[in-house]
């Protein structure tokens, strides 16, 4: 009695475990003949995809797909076979996903769920992004796919959640331009530093250091500035470079003052347009509250999350502003090439202008040139025989009879010298003007002010007449100006890292 009770607990619990074993998910044909047999093949597949078999729910959705083609549920399976694809992840599944969902567009692109497929694209690529100093590929691959979501699904629901996703791919993006820039500064080749950081500026507004990246474009063309001091070229050519490169670092200047007053470049930027003796603007309010806002919306990894990003090859998009909208649309790039080719134009154009390699056309004479003369023959006694080289005048040549006239441009050495011919040891003309001459009634004039130079008193004047101008040009509530203590109680502390770079 005692070994058949084992025995009879063996049987049962095959019994309970043949009982409740699942053989709809292991055949998914099944339920074939119930009344909606699609309806319980889709319920079946995202059941096993639910519990991550993947391998049932493709093989459950295909032959719904292959067996009911005019199924309303045929556009829904072949969305949940891109899915299961993309829910198991991986490279090789994620690939595969992403051609699903490209097929899916194809063939209902006027569903609802192809702002979904859209969507998902962008994410494996967002999946797969890497850290700025990395492959950008991937990068450049969502922020395209999160911009083809918003310009051709604009109503769908899923739109804020591309911005925001696209937000962070440009974030991650503007910090890899912003590191390339910044090294060609360093290096002090600042040409193809200026054409990176001002398309940081211009590509990417809502950039967590584009205070910065505009400081660094500045300072780059204040170095540009001090190359071309110290080349020899022409002072017309050089005065003009310089003008126009003052006017370009002052407004990369003005543009952190007006655009990012609360950064922390804004004093810095401040200081630099008194030094070069610019005006300096003043922030309106809405740019201040805007500013603000996306400030407020930045968020700062923790110590363990930095610490964990070290090992890791994704990037950090904390940083990343919360508000504003995206830029949809790239800019015209700025050609590094051309902005070389520029100044080496400038030099080389003052260089050739001051040289004396020029041709100069001298003509002797207006009136018509004499008629062709027969050759002269050695009998003829109407040859005129000139002096030879060396031989002295009033020799037994100088007496040889000549029935020819002299011509009237005929030089003569011992012909009465010109009244207007300059002499060496002649009185000097009162008229002429004379360089070194100063003019006694004329008042003294100051030296010219340097770019660098610092005087006193200029820098207040300067800034009265442009915070005078600005506000009398203000017409509406926000375009007013913001006072100084709304801009230093809303600053906020500075980031750390390279803040302060000595101005060349």
């Amino acid at each position: 009695m005692s070994r058949r009770i084992p025995v009879l607990l063996l049987l049962g619990v095959l019994a309970f475990s043949t009982a409740c074993t699942n053989k709809k998910v292991v055949n998914p044909l099944a339920a074939v003949g119930s009344k909606q047999p699609d309806k319980v093949l889709f319920d079946r597949a995202m059941d096993a995809l639910k519990h991550n078999k993947f391998d049932v729910a493709r093989l459950t959705l295909q032959t719904l797909i292959n067996t009911y083609p005019d199924s309303e549920f045929v556009a829904r399976a072949k969305l949940g076979v891109a899915d299961s694809w993309y829910v198991e992840g991986g490279t090789a599944a994620l690939a595969q996903a992403e051609l699903e969902y490209s097929d899916f567009k194809t063939f209902f692109p006027n569903m609802p769920e192809a702002a979904e497929a859209q969507l998902k694209i962008a994410n494996i690529h967002y999946q797969q992004m890497e850290k700025p100093d990395r492959d950008y590929t991937h990068a450049m691959r969502a922020q395209e796919e999160y911009r083809n979501l918003i310009l051709q699904f604009p109503d769908s629901k899923l739109v804020p959640v591309a911005k925001q996703r696209l937000l962070e791919v440009q974030e991650v993006l503007a910090e890899r331009e912003f590191q390339v820039g910044r090294f060609y500064y360093l290096k002090q080749s600042y040409g193809a530093g200026v054409a990176r950081l001002q398309s940081v500026v211009n590509e990417y507004p809502l950039y967590s250091k584009a205070d910065e990246a505009l400081y660094l474009l500045g300072q780059s063309y204040e170095g540009m500035i001090t190359l071309m001091r110290q080349r020899q070229a022409g002072e017309t050519v050089k005065a003009a470079f310089i003008a126009d490169a003052t006017k370009n670092a002052a407004a990369a200047y003005d543009q952190i003052l007006t655009r990012y007053p609360l950064m922390s470049r804004a004093d810095d930027a401040k200081a630099r347009l008194e030094a070069m003796h610019q005006p300096v603007p003043r922030p309106t309010k809405a740019a201040v509250a805007e500013n603000k806002a996306e400030e407020d919306s930045r968020r700062e990894s923790s110590m363990v999350t930095k610490v964990l990003r070290g090992f890791s090859k994704h990037p950090d998009v904390a940083s990343a502003s919360r508000v504003g909208d995206p830029t949809l649309v790239d800019p015209e790039p700025v050609s590094a090439s051309a902005i070389v080719q520029e100044v080496s134009r400038a030099i080389v154009g003052s260089t050739t202008a001051g040289g004396k390699n020029q041709a100069t056309v001298e003509t002797t004479g207006t009136g018509a040139p004499p008629p062709n003369q027969p050759a002269p023959h050695s009998g003829d006694a109407s040859l005129e025989v000139l002096p030879s080289p060396g031989v002295p005048a009033g020799t037994a040549t100088d007496n040889v009879p000549s029935s020819t006239p002299p011509a009237a441009n005929e030089l003569k050495p011992n012909a009465t010298p010109d009244a207007n011919e300059l002499k060496p040891n002649a009185a000097p003309d009162p008229n002429e003007l004379k360089p070194s001459a100063p003019d006694d009634n004329a008042p003294a004039l100051p030296p010219p002010p340097q770019v660098n130079e610092i005087q006193a008193g200029s820098t207040s004047g300067s800034q009265g007449s442009a915070g005078a101008a600005k506000s009398g040009d203000s017409a509406s509530s926000d375009d007013q100006l913001a006072d100084d203590a709304s801009i230093s109680s809303s600053k906020h502390k500075k980031k750390k890292g390279l803040k302060k770079i000595i101005p060349l």
